[in-house]
């Protein structure tokens, strides 16, 4: 079920992007609105978590594609393949927030 909750997540996402990419298209004024909510703390908060969401949902889309081929599917590879997906996820949204902030590169 968190998969598809990760899902719905990515869904909303979708529709912030495009409002970023249509306030971009429609002129600078319109952009710095964009620029005022993303650098807000709610704004963040928002955005860190469509990359927790978009991260969580392409681990556990491979862990599902190994469940395909009957792969992990006993108890014990199950429980450890979901903690490596909520670990990995975790992992890597962290990097990615520490590369947006410009303190890696």
């Amino acid at each position: 079920i968190s998969h598809r909750i990760s899902g719905i997540f990515l869904s909303f996402g979708l529709l912030a992007m495009f409002v970023f990419v249509f306030l971009l298209a429609i002129g600078q004024d319109y952009y710095a609105l964009w620029q005022y909510f993303s650098n807000s703390l709610i704004g963040e908060v928002i955005l860190m978590g469509w990359v927790l969401a978009l991260f969580f949902h392409m681990f556990n889309g491979i862990r599902h594609l190994f469940w395909d081929y009957g792969l992990g599917l006993s108890l014990s590879v199950s429980k450890w393949s979901g903690l490596f997906v909520c670990f990995a996820t975790i992992i890597i949204s962290i990097l990615i927030g520490i590369i947006s902030l410009g303190l890696i590169l």
